[in-house]
């Protein structure tokens, strides 16, 4: 019981990551582009080419933060199956681990797909070169790194590593009763 407590306790981990890795991925667009951006609807106005990918990324972002809040309240039903302390496992514990596995996995393909998207559109839009112009003469942020699209893989595969030992203790736990049931029927035969 004590493992399957600990893995409940990784799934809710992984998803509180995800959330604060949501309130993160805009740090260094905010940083380098947001007052850079004289106007959202004539680019040719700001002064870095690419810049708009700060505004690009604000619905995504919006939809991001939301998951990880739902990712959150899922890994807490968890919980409130009592699925952490449960001897035998009833279907709402099958439910929800699967319910639990499948929205961390949707999360996370979907995700990746808009980061990989957005990493791109930073890599090959944004015109390095003024922006490092702009940074110098404003004394302002400036930074090539695609540090926080590239993260998304630590904090997904963190994700995917709980799914799997959430599925891999469910499998134990039949297992187990499997086992438990066998013991009382040959008890009972005895008997």
């Amino acid at each position: 019981m004590t493992l399957q407590k600990i893995v409940c306790f990784i799934m809710l981990a992984s998803s509180v990551i995800t959330f604060a890795y949501s309130l993160g991925i805009m740090s260094d667009l905010y940083e380098s582009f947001y007052y850079s951006i004289r106007s959202t609807e004539n680019p040719a106005r700001n002064p870095i080419a690419g810049s708009l990918i700060y505004y690009d990324m604000q619905d995504f972002n919006k939809a991001f933060l939301k998951a990880g809040i739902a990712l959150i309240l899922i890994s807490l039903i968890l919980f409130v199956t009592n699925t952490h302390i449960r001897r035998r496992y009833y279907i709402g514990n099958v439910v929800a681990v699967m319910v639990n596995v499948i929205a961390n996995i949707a999360v996370a393909v979907w995700a990746s797909a808009q980061i990989g998207v957005y990493k791109d559109k930073f890599l090959n839009e944004v015109d390095f070169q003024a922006f490092r112009e702009y940074a110098d003469l404003m004394k302002s942020y400036y930074t090539e790194s695609t540090f926080w699209f590239d993260v998304h893989i630590y904090v997904f595969g963190f994700g995917i590593l709980a799914c799997l030992l959430l599925v891999a203790n469910l499998i134990w736990k039949f297992m187990l009763m499997d086992q438990e049931q066998k013991l009382i029927k040959a008890g009972k035969e005895e008997a």
